[in-house]
């Protein structure tokens, strides 16, 4: 039953983020950001238990049909929303929080090819805006907005907002 109590949160979520969405069963069908979301937390389970490569192929199967791609060892919170996710890479040691909110073209990747952790962390009730690119190990703060075609490259404080007008490198 947890399950499908996930599945109905996520539903509702992206019902709530998305204006033009009508109900559940439009969403469950129509909606790649939610099937990526969904195809991530399989392959995430898959890289848990040790099975790499079952987890690649399936992320890259998911990638394929979504035009989203997530590896399977990137964590992710729940309510999780890529809105017109097209172009959306999160990396491997990206951490997402809850209630975050992504639209099309976002990175979430790497500086370099360093060992360890090199992707971002995202903190809670983020919105991070299209063609938006967070690079390196930084950590964004709760409640922060990140414009569209921001790059950031150093940690920002809990409830940043870098509006629209703001376009710039940090």
């Amino acid at each position: 039953m947890a399950i499908l109590k996930h599945i109905i949160e996520d539903l509702d979520n992206a019902i709530s983020h998305d204006p033009a969405a009508r109900n559940r069963l439009e969403v469950a069908l129509a909606y790649p950001g939610v099937h990526a979301v969904w195809g991530h937390r399989i392959s995430h389970v898959l890289w848990k238990r040790k099975l790499k490569l079952l987890a690649r192929i399936h992320s890259n199967a998911v990638r394929f049909t979504t035009g989203i791609e997530i590896h399977p060892a990137a964590v992710i919170g729940r309510r999780f929303f890529i809105d017109h996710g097209m172009g959306v890479v999160i990396g491997a040691t990206s951490i997402v929080g809850d209630d975050v909110m992504l639209y099309h073209d976002v990175t979430l990747g790497a500086r370099g090819i360093e060992d360890g952790k090199r992707h971002p962390t995202i903190g809670n009730n983020v919105i991070i805006g299209a063609g938006a690119r967070v690079l390196g190990n930084v950590t964004i703060g709760e409640g922060s907005r990140i414009s569209a075609n921001a790059v950031i490259t150093k940690d920002l404080a809990p409830k940043t907002d870098l509006d629209h007008a703001d376009f710039f490198v940090i």
